[in-house]
């Protein structure tokens, strides 16, 4: 379930050179357990980049929601959604343009979960406070979407040992992953790099993180895949 907080000041002792300057906004997205925070985190720490992270513990429905989704989605939705609009609206154009920002989020995507989460009735209802409240946030450079088989996914989750995400069952990661997959089918805003990380670790592994680096630095169409071979 998505979720948000306030910006990060920028890391600093950067190890590489900034990326091109047509990317200054970058946002990594993916199912739950995919790496995408943690890998915003190095990204901003190796490339001196200010972060924009979710913050999922924060949200008192969340753990409700895996235990009880029909009766807690849509508060849990809704909260996730303040919060974003808050976070959003705090930022000033000259924040996105001025450094390198990485967010772990696509405030996009919130209309994924909804659609998900929430039935017929409970759904009409918040697209119609999402449409009132969605701040008007730049369209990103790039967007990094993450993809992993549900059987990773699983894994990684319990071995983070979050206490909020215990709940989560294998189908609902699932389904999840299945409506990322068919959200980014169709998405067009923004340059998107597709990377399936079965066979790659570019948060544990620092030969990784540099060829996911060097892929985004010559990518040149508006869709691209990064899979790296086993």
């Amino acid at each position: 379930m998505p979720a948000a907080t306030n910006p990060i000041p920028a890391c600093h002792g950067s190890e590489f050179d900034l990326l091109p300057e047509r990317y200054r906004h970058i946002v990594i997205e993916g199912p739950i357990g995919v790496g995408k925070t943690s890998l915003a985190r190095k990204m901003a720490e190796k490339l001196n980049g200010q972060l924009l992270l979710e913050e999922p513990e924060e949200n008192p429905f969340l753990i409700k929601f895996y235990k009880d989704a029909s009766r807690y989605a849509l508060p849990t939705q809704l909260f996730f959604l303040f919060q974003r609009v808050n976070q959003l609206r705090s930022l000033s154009q000259r924040d996105f343009f001025e450094t390198l920002m990485i967010s772990d989020y696509l405030i996009d995507k919130d209309r994924l979960f909804a659609s998900l989460t929430l039935d017929e009735e409970e759904l009409k209802l918040y697209q119609q406070i999402y449409e009132n409240q969605r701040p008007h946030a730049p369209t990103p450079d790039l967007v990094i979407y993450l993809q992993a088989p549900t059987e990773s996914l699983i894994e990684r989750v319990q071995k983070r040992g979050n206490s909020y995400e215990q709940g989560i069952s294998a189908n609902y990661l699932r389904e999840l992953s299945e409506s990322y997959s068919r959200f980014f089918y169709h998405y067009d805003e923004a340059p998107l790099l597709i990377v399936n990380t079965q066979h790659l670790n570019p948060i544990d592994q620092d030969e990784d993180f540099d060829l996911l680096i060097r892929q985004i630095e010559t990518m040149r169409g508006k869709r691209e895949f990064f899979n790296r071979a086993a």
